[in-house]
């Protein structure tokens, strides 16, 4: 393969990222403590204004109500900015107090300004539809006109404002305080486990990770700790978790809503007809997944496929990916596709909007955040010489295209839903992913990469199909009472049993602890935090099979499909660019499809 070091030796020259040109000083930046305060008091500013405007809405009174929108967006985008420059500082340095301080107190700043939303929401619902249409045709607002319309429609769906000012309130302590519990309980957790003669006290994520060592026997006692542990925990989460849904349950009441699917469905700005569709795809597929597992149950030596088999790997690449060597590949192939996705991502790395040492004290994980009154974003990871960190290179640079196109957009029209959201990421991956695939040549090397695309796209469709279907019943359920920790058990494991299929041994392939150990279920900010996953997934694909065909001529149309991620609803933006209909089932049995093609391949390598 091009572009690559046979070495083993080599080390990685993975920088640090460039934060001195949004705020020097770190989190002792003089110039970041202006900025916050700046911010400090203007919600209260802004309520107060907005208390004196006119409650009708005439030729009169559309200035002032256009001013006060326009501060609206004016003060979400500075607060967006503060908040991604201080989770930047947590995230290099994760005993950073004083970044963590900075955290806590723009955490207030997002609170009153959602506060303001809910407010500019009844606002909005009261107005005349006559007058709301003149008010959002006006040039100084029209760009935004979808997002406007968005929070209209959600004041009918929600409770008087002063009730959602309360409930927002009470949450804080309440709600959210639930899932920091969990939290909490989640990350003291130490657990002892021995390898290679040496007992080691591990967290449970440094235990997950196990799960991806190629030594099945490993695997097989690390997820025996794995769920010895959760056990202890069970009775604890089981509370939290029906104090979470509880709330949700009663505040989904209050607002008239009749189902727990309202909420994610308008969060990711989808019908339940396109989730339904999506689903029933899926579930045409799981038979010829199986046909992967079987095979790669040959690979590990064994007639069981177990939950903790999900992660093993298979194959090898001996080959090393530097930084700069995996930066090089990205833009290469990139370029093949879009000159300016090239140029981007050769800008991003050249100007260190990258920090990717592997060094102590950083936090965990890979993302991207954007700094938008810059016009730059900053992605984070922990760069191995690989081609895992290669592939979530290309994944973050995605993210980060995608913001630099929305760079001169309205802050509000650029807020886009989950399931539009890892577009470009995975479109990124794919094409990296597939220029890997095309370059290798051996057995080993085939297998390796074959894998790693189907293991998750098994993820991505029985793994997360599991959560969907236990989330979905475990809230039906909860509607009539607490949910016990043994009740709990038997719902997850009816969810593993369909969403598997055959695929896991029916003796010691399960998991019923899974609704404890998976840190999804528990969290508050965006409910049923798993099939936008898959959603996105497929759609990428989409977009990635049109960019195949059509080649560099796509380039325009998939810029311009980024554009309106934050304009418009999911279905919308499927039938604007791609001409498809989400909520019926051919597009997404197509996706599936592509997403289990290389089955064969894989099988007949196996076979070899």
């Amino acid at each position: 393969m091009s572009n690559v070091n046979t070495s083993t030796k080599a080390k990685a020259s993975s920088p640090q990222w460039e934060l001195d040109s949004i705020f020097p000083g770190g989190s002792a930046s003089p110039e970041f403590r202006k900025f916050c305060d700046a911010i400090r008091g203007d919600p209260e500013k802004l309520a107060t204004s907005v208390k004196v405007l006119p409650a009708v809405l005439n030729d009169s009174s559309r200035a002032p109500w256009i001013t006060a929108i326009l501060e609206f967006q004016r003060l979400g985008a500075h607060i967006e900015m503060a908040r991604s420059f201080a989770h930047c500082l947590t995230s290099q340095n994760v005993k950073d107090d004083a970044g963590h301080a900075l955290e806590g107190e723009v955490d207030n700043y997002i609170a009153s300004w959602l506060n303001l939303r809910t407010g500019f929401e009844a606002s909005f619902a009261g107005h005349s539809d006559v007058e709301w249409e003149k008010l959002t045709a006006d040039g100084q607002v029209a760009e935004i006109k979808f997002p406007l319309d968005e929070m209209r429609r959600m004041a009918k769906h929600k409770m008087a404002p002063q009730l959602e000012a309360l409930a927002q309130e009470l949450a804080v302590n309440g709600y959210h305080g639930w899932s920091r519990l969990y939290d909490k309980i989640s990350g003291e957790i130490a657990v002892e486990f021995a390898e290679s003669g040496t007992v080691e006290t591990m967290s449970v994520g440094q235990l997950s990770n196990k799960f991806q060592h190629p030594d099945r026997d490993i695997r097989r006692r690390a997820f025996a700790a794995f769920e010895n542990i959760w056990a202890q925990e069970a009775s604890v989460c089981a509370s939290v978790l029906n104090a979470q849904a509880g709330f949700r349950l009663a505040l989904y009441r209050n607002r008239g809503w009749k189902s727990a699917l309202v909420e994610p469905l308008m969060l990711n700005r989808s019908q339940q007809e396109t989730l339904d569709a999506m689903w029933s795809a899926v579930k045409s597929v799981i038979p010829d997944l199986k046909r992967y597992t079987d095979a790669k149950k040959k690979l590990m030596g064994t007639d069981k496929f177990c939950w903790y088999d999900q992660f093993a790997p298979v194959g090898h690449l001996d080959l090393e990916f530097t930084y700069d060597q995996a930066a090089d590949f990205i833009v290469k192939h990139l370029g093949s596709f879009s000159d300016e996705m090239a140029k981007f991502s050769r800008m991003a790395i050249d100007k260190r909007w990258i920090e990717a040492e592997d060094r102590a004290g950083k936090a965990d994980g890979a993302y991207c955040t954007g700094l938008n009154l810059k016009g730059e974003s900053r992605v984070f990871m922990t760069y191995s010489n690989d081609y895992s960190s290669m592939s979530t290179l290309a994944h973050e640079l995605g993210h980060a295209y995608h913001q630099w196109v929305l760079k001169d957009t309205p802050q509000l029209a650029t807020e886009y839903p989950m399931g539009l959201a890892e577009t470009a990421s995975i479109f990124n991956e794919l094409r990296v992913g597939s220029a890997a695939l095309q370059e290798v040549s051996d057995r080993q090397g085939k297998l390796m990469l074959i894998d790693q695309e189907l293991q998750g796209t098994l993820i991505l469709f029985c793994n997360i199909y599991t959560r969907y279907l236990f989330d979905r019943r475990f809230y039906e359920e909860r509607a009539g009472g607490i949910v016990g920790k043994n009740r709990l058990d038997e719902m997850m494991l009816a969810a593993q049993k369909e969403a598997f299929g055959e695929i896991l041994d029916p003796k010691e392939g399960y998991h019923p602890l899974f609704w404890a150990s998976k840190l999804h279920f528990f969290i508050t900010d965006v409910p049923f935090y798993n099939f936008p996953y898959t959603m996105g997934f497929l759609f990428a694909g989409g977009v990635y099979e049109r960019a195949e065909q059509e080649g560099k001529g796509f380039a325009k149309k998939y810029r311009s499909l980024l554009e309106d991620t934050g304009k418009m609803t999911t279905e919308q933006v499927a039938k604007k660019h791609l001409g498809v209909d989400l909520t019926k089932d051919e597009f997404w049995r197509l996706a599936v499809q592509r997403a289990t093609a290389r089955i064969d391949e894989f099988v007949q390598l196996v076979n070899k």
